[in-house]
């Protein structure tokens, strides 16, 4: 069964995929810069409403299972975890300064996909079964 989240007018379980990746795909995240690169991101997601269900730190890429309220777009989430841990980490590490001379150290893309605990296909069928006659429209009114 789902665990839902609530907030002061919602009821919701909205799950992201997401995998941020380093620039050049250099193998920076290691050691103590991992380390405070899972500290930056869990402060981060704490802040804005956001559980880690689940987070892996590899040597070049970051993979997370995050629970988000419906008020956070995808790309605003990775926006503000990449920006704030990429400016904090070339901050408190020189290498860093020295290896992405450019202010970036994430790759400028993502991924992100969505997790749910039904398919589409029992989605369609709920929403299909709320009117048992009428035409076959893929988007019905009731009477």
């Amino acid at each position: 069964m789902a665990e839902y989240r609530k907030g002061s007018h919602t009821i919701y379980n909205i799950e992201y995929h997401v995998v941020l990746v380093t620039k050049y795909r250099y193998q920076v995240l290691r050691g103590e810069v991992a380390l405070r690169t899972r500290e930056l991101i869990r402060q981060s997601c704490l802040s804005r409403g956001i559980t880690i269900v689940r987070g892996s730190v590899s040597k070049d890429h970051v993979h997370l299972l995050l629970s988000c309220p419906p008020s956070l777009a995808p790309a605003k989430i990775i926006q503000y975890l990449k920006g704030r841990s990429s400016r904090l980490l070339q901050q408190e590490f020189e290498h860093l300064r020295k290896k992405y001379w450019g202010q970036h150290l994430w790759a400028r893309g993502y991924f992100c996909a969505t997790v749910g605990t039904i398919t589409e296909e029992m989605v369609k069928e709920y929403v299909e079964n709320q009117q048992t006659d009428g035409p076959e429209e893929a988007f019905k009114v009731e009477d």
